[in-house]
């Protein structure tokens, strides 16, 4: 795919999610292009709905529960749960997928929320999760090297919502990827985001 029609698709299978995790996914990307994680922690199967709209913007994710995924495993032995935490993740992994959807590029970084609230739980025999975030800001503050997305986050389970998370932020840092990984570098060591 070409970099000119990633920032106009309005959906991702699961394909081009492992594609993009792994650097494969665009044609001609741009420099810092960033990537999402890739499996076993990518925690979304596919994106069907990407809207933007100037500094808003509307996602709708999807994720398949499996018997065997790999937290189910040892979290907890005889009491299989999907760590609430995942969830969140998943959040803060769609919001800079949405910041790379609007142009903005770097390494992508969870940076806060406000309020998490946990009113139920995943078990290996639910079915579908489904993650729907509500963009209340997007920009990119060119000078600094930096995009920002915060959004509001809900999570369904089989329909059923389980999680709301206000005022999730996550962002795009120029110059901080760690490329050269496992050997010491500029951005080996970790600390205060400057």
């Amino acid at each position: 795919m070409k970099y000119k029609e990633f920032l106009e698709i309005s959906s991702l299978k699961k394909e081009d999610l492992i594609a993009h995790a792994y650097g494969s996914l665009l044609e001609d990307p741009p420099t810092e292009f960033p990537q999402v994680p890739g499996p076993p922690f990518l925690m979304v199967d596919r994106v069907t709905e990407i809207k933007r709209n100037g500094s808003k913007g509307f996602l709708v994710a999807e994720k398949d529960v499996h018997i065997d995924e790999w937290f189910f495993q040892i979290h907890f032995r005889n009491d299989p749960v999907q760590p609430g935490c995942l969830g969140v993740d998943a959040i803060w992994q769609l919001l800079g997928l949405y910041c790379s959807l609007n142009g903005a590029t770097g390494a992508g970084r969870a940076i806060g929320c406000k309020d998490i609230e946990f009113n139920g739980q995943i078990r290996p025999s639910n079915k579908l999760v489904r993650y729907e975030i509500e963009i209340r800001r997007f920009s990119i503050m060119e000078q600094q090297g930096v995009a920002l997305a915060i959004g509001d986050g809900k999570v369904f389970v089989d329909g059923e919502q389980i999680y709301t998370i206000k005022d999730a932020k996550a962002g795009l840092f120029k110059g901080l990827a760690y490329t050269n990984f496992p050997h010491a570098g500029t951005n080996s060591k970790g600390g205060i985001i400057q």
